[in-house]
């Protein structure tokens, strides 16, 4: 099993910190179908572009997202599609729970 330092947890936590957010969520499941453009992403997420610039420069800078640039354009992508694992398990999880807890208030 893996020694949990103080250095590794920081990374982790830092890491998590990219989640935290619910437009930088919907950029990620933006990029789930593969390579998009800033454009592509302002249109698809319809955030401002200088707003969606900060969020994938926050999710680049945890590695979460990779980009490259093409003559004017900037492409990202998902840097791991393991990231979509962990969010996946995240919103199943919490779509249970949301859905007992409504269970539990109309039966009560």
């Amino acid at each position: 099993m893996m020694k949990m330092t103080p250095e590794l947890l920081a990374v982790i936590a830092e890491r998590f910190k990219a989640f935290a957010e619910p437009a930088r969520l919907q950029v990620l499941y933006e990029l789930k179908s593969g390579e998009r453009t800033v454009s592509d992403l302002v249109t698809a997420t319809g955030l401002g572009q200088a707003n969606l610039s900060k969020h994938l420069q926050q999710l680049h800078a945890a590695g979460v997202v990779a980009r490259r640039k093409e003559g004017l354009f900037t492409y990202y992508t998902l840097a791991d599609r393991d990231v979509l694992k962990m969010c996946d398990l995240m919103c199943g999880r919490l779509e249970k729970e949301t859905t007992a807890r409504r269970k539990a208030l109309s039966a009560g």
